[in-house]
């Protein structure tokens, strides 16, 4: 199998506390899909219950939860009799995907290119310099957290709050592509250029640029598909 990107290691929350009971379900969730979808638990991993539960200090039934709530999100795969797996990523998931969050990002960035004042343009304005510092270190953990900011001020720009929670779960299979292409030579400045363009009609008020901007960006990432896939066979379904 070929060797996931090294991102961080995996821990139970930095108090080193087990979460409580109430909480443990939705923050076990949260955590494994992160590991997931940035490659710290690698498609085709099984997954314990047991060894889960020891290593994250909870009880087996929240973890049971956990994982039911990311087969429906088509991250892991049970087999009867088998066990539970870190599913392989799927073409007809990535391209659910990816018609979900075009239909979401392309409407809301057109309502923000409407609504976009001063105070926003400044936020995403710090955002991109950030981007470009985070670059330069070649950080992909800071530059892939900047990202997802970045593509929050656009839902939020659109005046519509639940658009953001909607895409975010949608987007985690695209994740997984991208976390596999953000090491590729040039890619973190390519990306950032596109950022950048996109910022640029939105501060313009010109909604058909923006769309379009945006479009070209979230598609950006499929045309990487055939070269990713080559490099990290493993991680994709049979054809």
């Amino acid at each position: 199998m070929a060797e996931p990107i090294p991102i961080r290691g995996d821990k139970a929350p930095e108090s080193g506390r087990r979460p409580r009971r109430a909480a443990a379900g939705p923050y076990l969730y949260a955590s494994l899909r992160d590991q997931i979808v940035r490659a710290e638990l690698a498609p085709g991993e099984r997954l314990s219950e047991t060894e889960l539960g020891e290593r994250l200090g909870v009880s087996r039934t929240p973890i049971r939860e956990a994982l039911g709530r990311l087969r429906d999100d088509r991250l892991v795969e049970v087999r009867p009799q088998i066990g539970t797996f870190v599913a392989r990523i799927s073409p007809a998931a990535v391209s659910d995907a990816q018609f979900i969050r075009e239909a979401l990002e392309c409407t809301a960035v057109r309502l923000g290119a409407e609504l976009a004042d001063e105070e926003s343009m400044a936020q995403m304005e710090e955002n991109l310099r950030a981007q470009e510092r985070a670059t330069e270190r070649i950080d992909i953990d800071s530059w892939q957290l900047l990202d997802d900011t970045f593509h929050r001020q656009i839902c939020d720009l659109s005046g519509h709050p639940a658009v953001w929670p909607v895409n975010e779960r949608a987007k985690s299979h695209l994740i997984r592509l991208r976390r596999l292409s953000l090491s590729m030579p040039d890619y973190l400045p390519t990306m950032v250029e596109a950022h950048r363009a996109i910022a640029e009609a939105v501060e313009s008020h010109d909604p058909d640029g923006a769309e379009e901007a945006l479009r070209e960006h979230l598609r950006d990432v499929l045309r990487e598909v055939p070269r990713i896939r080559e490099q990290h066979p493993d991680y994709f379904e049979e054809p």
